[in-house]
């Protein structure tokens, strides 16, 4: 399954969308996984294809998005936005217009980042910087390869999402590269494989009661006491 995402998310499309923004309309929840690692292979990347296979059994449909191949530009907050048609440089736009159908799709995210120096990597801090409404309402798992439990880039993945109003588990996962994957990339650590199934679990029941409480206030306009109704724009 996993080994087909790459494919799949490309061809997903804004019209294919349409039917498909309220997970009260359909049985499975979206669960989109971000890979913030440009290195081939990485631990942070191993850890979250098996969370997104995991979650699957629970009743998901799960995608990942690789930055790595992605290659996003660098954010410049004065440049074309991810709509402007005017954007110079198409391997980017489309990059760009691919990545935010992708989060248009998504109602869960699991975020996966090596740690630097005891911070999230810049990949994906670039790929946060980009959005911001397309967070709102929806739940958020963290994984991070640390030699150091990661907890410092834990939290500073849940306050960028905080900041944007999206939900957060309360735990996260830590890999600690070779003791937990052999060789071949194959995962040894039993109680690590508990918690990476323990998340996929814990997103897919939880998102889901999140994601369809946050719709409904968005769909209901007599809600106004609500910060869900602060993005009905977007859903419009």
């Amino acid at each position: 399954m996993i080994n087909k995402v790459k494919s799949q998310i490309q061809s997903l499309n804004l019209s294919q969308l349409e039917n498909q923004r309220t997970t009260s309309q359909k049985d499975r929840i979206n669960v989109l996984g971000i890979a913030g690692s440009l290195r081939q292979d990485s631990y942070s990347t191993l850890g979250l294809k098996i969370v997104l296979e995991e979650a699957i059994k629970y009743g998901s449909e799960s995608y990942l998005l690789d930055l790595r191949e992605l290659n996003l530009p660098l954010y410049d907050p004065g440049g074309p936005s991810t709509s402007n048609e005017s954007t110079s440089n198409n391997t980017s736009k489309n990059a760009l217009e691919r990545t935010a159908t992708a989060l248009k799709w998504a109602d869960a995210l699991i975020l996966a980042s090596p740690d630097y120096h005891g911070s999230m990597s810049g990949t994906l801090k670039n790929f946060l910087d980009y959005f911001w409404e397309e967070f709102a309402g929806k739940t958020f798992g963290y994984i991070v390869a640390s030699h150091e439990k990661g907890l410092t880039v834990a939290d500073q993945m849940r306050t960028a999402i905080r900041q944007c109003y999206g939900w957060s588990m309360p735990y996260n996962i830590s890999i600690n590269g070779e003791k937990d994957f052999d060789s071949k990339g194959t995962l040894v650590n039993s109680t690590l494989a508990k918690r990476l199934k323990m998340l996929a679990r814990d997103l897919v029941i939880y998102g889901t009661l999140i994601r369809k409480q946050f719709l409904s206030d968005v769909a209901d306009h007599k809600i106004s006491d609500s910060f869900a109704s602060h993005y009905r724009s977007y859903y419009n």
